[in-house]
């Protein structure tokens, strides 16, 4: 028996369509839908695209090719006709079979990954050095781990990576108000996270900067030359070029002042549950870009101006001229991103190079890939930007240098605090020691939180409420995590009570609605896997496990489990729990969601 219906019901379509009118159609090209609540049946092809060749009417064309599918196809049991509309229905027996193989499958769902395959690298996270991890951090961390362990689940190999922007003008300006406005402050001193204390000083340089330049206009300057003659901006330049100079005082004001952001990013990192294989750092690939750029001048696919810039003519390809040196010789982020690409090819040689990075930047990614194609490298059509929707909040967008962000220490700290809160009221952890309490308003916390954001389109923008991310109702991590916590509680008693498992007997069973609606949830894991890394969404994966975990509680609500009195029919029905807690927690596991066993 095959264990896919829908292949079979696709092939054994595709050659009822072949004997009955001649028409010849893949199997894989057919498209079945699942059948509508309101109609008997388990899957529904839409037959008006075959009417013309086979000159009969729609019901006439369904009934045929219905008939031809019930007599080949032993797991359709029966078929009905709405118009134009084929429902098939699928055998009791077949569900039973499905579920005998899989309820004890716990990597149910998950294609083991080839190690030897040329890895898929994907990019996530790439923050500046000069402030902490925001809001919008945290919907690029989250996206980029579990769109990874989404290529993973459907078999690629993945390696993640990190760049981080740990050089540029915008360091400069954070080193710059330190020197001057900090009083030799420092972490321990201050008692803030280093990530946060540098951040202090970016706002800082932009508040003096703002009152520089608007004393330079009441002075009759106008406002762009006032941007740019602003004394902080001249000296925060000039500070730039020592350090690509190589100057040594400021490159050890920087790496003292690196040294603390990277040791506050480990910390959100950790809190965050993301990690990478490898982290790359653009004070460390500027310079490959820079011996890029002059054999994209030798070679005569860039240019020179007179000021001594150095410029990409993309006028033919649709875009502008794209400035790659500045006139002082300093680079700019696409000079080392073009040397971070040829690095990450030379480390991994990968089939892709995925870049998650917001949607404000869809412009720099198309240049990036024009570039490299010009600069003669082959794998240029590899690269490829998954661009995402920024995260507002309900009082409007974030701004960095005016302090305006939601930190991504501080919103944790908020999510525990009502996780706490809503667990208490709920009553969720009263039979829980202090350790495993705090642990689970942890894992609730960020369940709520990386959930929330997950199940929105990544293209879409988004608006973040932390209040309903936390629901223990609706569409919410909290939700699908006390789902597990109840189904292995189920599992637990039963196992305690002696119950064996014995699948052999469950085939005289008859299902009723509802255990059937969850054993279909269950049957499409795989295809949601597959069609959901193809498209890198984990949305489409979040959006099942809610689906699951609803066809699970109305099932739950509705049928008897532990009370069942047929042993055979108390059987089946835990171990049809037992599934969909291994296929919760391998779908929460692709979003980076830890499930608890108890609540």
């Amino acid at each position: 028996m095959a264990l896919n219906i829908t292949d079979s019901l696709s092939k054994a379509i595709s050659l009822a369509l072949k004997e009955l009118y001649g028409i010849e159609q893949s199997a894989d090209s057919i498209t079945l839908q699942d059948t509508r609540r309101e109609f008997r049946g388990d899957y529904t092809l839409v037959v008006f695209p075959y009417v013309k060749q086979a000159r009969k009417s729609p019901e006439a064309v369904a009934a045929e090719i219905g008939e031809a599918v019930k007599n080949n196809l032993a797991e359709v049991c029966g078929y009905n006709v709405i118009k134009g509309f084929l429902n098939f229905e699928i055998a009791d027996a077949y569900w039973l079979r499905f579920l005998e193989e899989k309820a004890s499958d716990s990597h149910y769902g998950i294609v083991s990954a080839d190690a030897d395959k040329a890895p898929v690298v994907v990019e996530y996270s790439s923050p500046n050095t000069n402030k902490p991890l925001h809001l919008g951090h945290i919907r690029n961390n989250l996206l980029g781990w579990s769109v990874s362990q989404l290529l993973a689940a459907a078999g690629a190999n993945v390696k993640k990576v990190n760049l981080v922007n740990d050089r540029g003008i915008h360091i400069c300006k954070s080193m710059l108000a330190w020197l001057r406005y900090g009083n030799g402050e420092t972490p321990e001193s201050s008692g803030m996270k280093g990530d946060h204390l540098v951040g202090k000083y970016y706002v800082e340089f932009d508040k003096h900067y703002k009152e520089e330049v608007k004393q330079l206009m009441q002075s009759g300057v106008e406002e762009e030359q006032a941007k740019r003659e602003a004394p902080l901006m001249v000296e925060a330049q000039q500070m730039l070029k020592r350090w690509e100079e190589g100057d040594k005082e400021v490159r050890a004001l920087w790496e003292k002042m690196n040294g603390w952001v990277y040791a506050g990013f480990d910390e959100t990192y950790d809190r965050l549950g993301v990690g990478f294989d490898k982290v790359y750092y653009e004070s460390q690939t500027y310079l490959l870009g820079k011996e890029l750029v002059q054999k994209g001048l030798d070679m005569g696919v860039l240019f020179r101006k007179e000021d001594g810039s150095v410029w990409c003519d993309l006028t033919a390809d649709g875009l502008d001229q794209k400035l790659l040196l500045r006139k002082d010789g300093t680079s700019v982020y696409m000079t080392q991103d073009l040397g971070t690409a040829l690095l990450r090819h030379k480390d991994f040689g990968a089939e892709r190079l995925i870049y998650v990075v917001g949607n404000e930047q869809d412009y720099h990614f198309k240049v990036l890939k024009l570039i490299l194609g010009k600069l003669g490298f082959p794998w240029a059509d590899k690269v490829f930007h998954l661009s995402y929707g920024m995260v507002e909040l309900p009082n409007g967008k974030m701004k960095s240098r005016e302090g305006t962000v939601v930190d991504a220490d501080d919103l944790i700290d908020e999510m525990e605090r009502t996780a706490e809160e809503m667990s208490r009221e709920h009553g969720k952890n009263d039979e829980l020691s202090p350790e495993e309490q705090r642990h689970l308003y942890h894992i609730l916390a960020l369940g709520a939180l990386k959930y929330f954001i997950l199940k929105v389109d990544p293209t879409k923008n988004m608006l973040f409420n932390p209040a309903e991310s936390i629901d223990f109702n609706g569409n919410t991590g909290p939700f699908i995590q006390y789902t597990h916590a109840r189904i292995r509680s189920i599992v637990r008693k039963a196992a305690e009570g002696g119950l064996q498992s014995q699948p052999g007997a469950w085939q005289a069973l008859e299902l009723n609605e509802k255990e059937r609606g969850v054993l279909k949830v269950l049957h499409s894991l795989p295809s949601t896997i597959e069609a959901a890394a193809a498209a890198y969404s984990p949305a489409m994966v979040a959006n099942y496990a809610y689906e699951l975990a609803k066809a699970f509680n109305s099932f739950y609500q509705d049928t008897p489990i532990l009370r069942e009195e047929n042993q055979h029919l108390k059987d089946m029905r835990v171990s049809l729990c037992a599934a969909v807690a291994f296929a919760l927690k391998n779908t929460m596991n692709i979003l980076g969601i830890e499930v608890p066993e108890r609540m």
